[in-house]
């Protein structure tokens, strides 16, 4: 069963975000005082008086607008079309503008039930503002704060009291809401590599704003798929770079939003332009979803604009500079046109099958009197094992004597190909008897 869908939308710099964080009792949308933040759709689970919905935050739609602009209006339509409820956003402060009643047009001719939020109403003096907007034509307003939270507890009630009237079979569809069943897949890389392209491919609709404008993702993007390998929840996050190049405000924001991106996902898909080969700056995120602790897919994304003689050396960058992730597959593909897409989902469902593999005991110890007899430890012994944990695989070796760094490298190198643990991390720890 889905969540019925309140989608906000309006104009850009109405506080459509702000509205999205308070009625979701959480900062979930990215929020800064400019124009034209968001520009991807965004769904928050909320609930009110026991029900629960998805808020679904957009970009602000203009009729008209540059390249960009008309990207992201196309993402707004988008949520308004399976919308069960719409929230209309204006700004209290500036007045009723062109902007505003081009929108209302456009929200009337969805036929959705339609709220009129006027926002910035940050104390009853400016009440009476909200009136101005009333020749909009979608009924009373509903005067509210976001910054400060006035007005909001009403404006869910009528939410809710909409969300009642809507039929069960628009309710009812396929949502998956078990996030313990679904496989969490992080799509990172520096800005401008193809992430929102290979988002938009994998998910099979233009989800994610796309543009050659590096940092056009400012959020981190959850969506929810049924593929052949079982249901995957893709992020797509904002392009990382290093922090010396990050702007303070919205941009640092967006870094660490796909920072948490990272840290909840099971799985990291590093993306890297194939045309410039790995950098410095993906070697550094390398090392971010190394101490993450979960497995990494590479995809060098562009590789058909490779040429023939380099693809070597592009390959070879692979190996110097993402050596923190160890055996992690190497993917070339070419997200645009498509090709080669289809191995990342085979290559997922193996990566988490190893992730939370366990090894028997039994076999364990053998493999370890194995690997001893062929080099023993010039100062210790390895007396047992265990695997005291998965995702990742973990092993306790219970020692005699020590074990140095390079032994151990050793022992993990030897584990992961007698079991097979491919690009999964894992864990050696040493406990001395």
């Amino acid at each position: 069963m889905t969540r019925p869908q309140v989608v906000v939308v309006g104009r850009p710099n109405v506080g459509k975000s702000s509205l999205v964080n308070r009625l979701a009792a959480k900062r979930v949308a990215v929020v800064e005082h400019q124009r034209g933040v968001t520009r991807d759709r965004k769904a928050v689970e909320a609930e009110w008086s026991g029900v629960s919905f998805d808020l679904i935050d957009t970009g602000g739609w203009l009729e008209s607008g540059d390249d960009l602009e008309s990207k992201v209006s196309r993402q707004a339509e988008r949520a308004l079309a399976s919308a069960d409820v719409v929230l209309l956003v204006v700004d209290a402060l500036t007045g009723p503008v062109d902007e505003d009643s081009h929108a209302a047009r456009w929200v009337r001719r969805s036929e959705r039930p339609v709220l009129l939020v006027v926002n910035k109403v940050d104390d009853p003096i400016h009440e009476a503002s909200a009136w101005e907007f009333l020749g909009l034509g979608l009924g009373d307003p509903f005067a509210v704060s976001s910054q400060h939270g006035r007005g909001t507890g009403d404006l869910l009630d009528a939410v809710v009291a909409k969300l009642s009237s809507v039929p069960r079979d628009v309710v009812e569809d396929t949502y998956i809401d078990d996030e313990n069943d679904e496989l969490a897949v992080a799509i990172v890389g520096r800005p401008n590599v193809g992430k929102s392209t290979l988002f938009n491919h994998l998910i099979g609709e233009e989800r994610s704003v796309v543009h050659d404008m590096p940092g056009t993702t400012r959020d981190a993007i959850d969506t929810v798929v049924n593929t052949s390998v079982g249901v995957v929840r893709f992020i797509d996050t904002a392009g990382m770079r290093r922090r010396a190049r990050t702007e303070p405000g919205l941009e640092t924001y967006s870094v660490l939003r796909s920072l948490d991106a990272l840290e909840r996902a099971d799985i990291a898909v590093l993306v890297v332009d194939a045309t410039d080969g790995a950098t410095s700056q993906d070697q550094r995120l390398a090392e971010r979803i190394s101490a993450a602790g979960c497995p990494a897919i590479v995809v060098l994304n562009k590789w058909e604009l490779v040429e023939t003689d380099r693809r070597e050396d592009v390959l070879n960058s692979v190996g110097d500079k993402l050596a923190f992730l160890g055996d992690a597959p190497v993917l070339k593909i070419t997200a645009l046109s498509g090709r080669g897409v289809h191995r990342l989902l085979p290559a997922l469902a193996t990566a988490a099958e190893n992730y939370v593999k366990r090894v028997p005991t039994g076999a364990l110890n053998r493999a370890v009197r194995d690997l001893q007899n062929r080099h023993p430890a010039p100062r210790g012994k390895i007396r047992y094992a265990v695997q005291g944990a998965t995702e990742p695989p973990t092993f306790t070796l219970f020692v005699a004597g020590q074990l140095s760094a390079t032994y151990l490298r050793y022992v993990e190198r030897t584990l992961r190909e007698r079991f097979a643990l491919g690009a999964s991390p894992i864990r050696v720890r040493v406990r001395a008897e």
